[in-house]
């Protein structure tokens, strides 16, 4: 029970960096009319102008959810309904990684992007996520 405690402290404190600037924009979010939510570990921003702005825009600026340590940014609460289970194995992800997890993110974008591969859809993480999706 101790051990299961500290390991949880110490992922929220892993991630903590990249939490804050979820927290960040997600309080921006809030001043533009999102709501806020706690689930799974996670607080959930969504809606508002902010979401609405980005569910609007023209590939590749719009999306649906983001997701920065314990913090997810969802367009609309359906938004992330649906892309919560994804979402969530990027919480689990950035527990790993903390402060390496963007860098990381980035870095296999790119490597992508130069083998002349889909920066999102070929992304290490991003395929980690769907595959860890499709398994359950």
């Amino acid at each position: 029970m101790v051990v299961s405690l500290v390991r949880r402290i110490a992922a929220y404190a892993w991630a903590g960096p990249n939490t804050l600037l979820g927290l960040g924009a997600g309080l921006v979010m809030l001043v533009f009319g999102a709501a806020a939510t706690r689930i799974q570990g996670a607080i959930e921003f969504s809606g508002g102008a902010i979401g609405l702005f980005f569910a609007s825009r023209l590939r590749p600026f719009r999306f649906q959810a983001v997701t920065f340590g314990h913090v997810i940014l969802g367009t609309s609460a359906a938004a992330l309904a649906g892309a919560r289970e994804h979402e969530q194995v990027h919480v689990r992800q950035y527990e790993r990684w903390g402060p390496l997890f963007l860098p990381a993110y980035f870095a296999s974008s790119a490597w992508q992007l130069i083998i002349g591969r889909h920066v999102y859809h070929d992304n290490y993480f991003e395929r980690q996520a769907v595959e860890s999706c499709a398994q359950r």
